[in-house]
């Protein structure tokens, strides 16, 4: 729930799948760090990276999504034009900050 405005977002119905999604994630990436302990072949561990990086782009990706079917589509039925601005502003620059990673 976001304090200043008392709105939930978007995610918010999903939030245990996405700390779910997050926990296996944070599993893996122990699993990388076993791996380096226990001195695997660097090609494997580079896999494991990939697949890390992608679970974690799919994460943002979805979050995005609940982004602009709750919180953008909110502004638009909310009718502020300047509203709709900040949200679409805020999406833009997010997914810019994805694009550059």
């Amino acid at each position: 729930m976001d304090t200043a405005t008392g709105d939930n977002y978007g995610y918010s119905a999903d939030k245990a799948r996405y700390i779910a999604r997050l926990k296996r994630i944070e599993g893996q990436v122990r699993g990388v760090e076993r791996m380096i302990e226990d001195n695997k072949y660097c090609v494997d561990i580079l896999t494991q990276i990939s697949a890390i990086t992608s679970a974690l782009e799919n994460v943002g990706l979805a979050l995005l999504d609940e982004h602009l079917s709750h919180c953008v589509a909110g502004a638009i039925e909310d009718g502020g034009h300047d509203a709709v601005e900040a949200r679409i502003k805020e999406a833009m620059q997010a997914i810019k900050r994805m694009v550059k990673s």
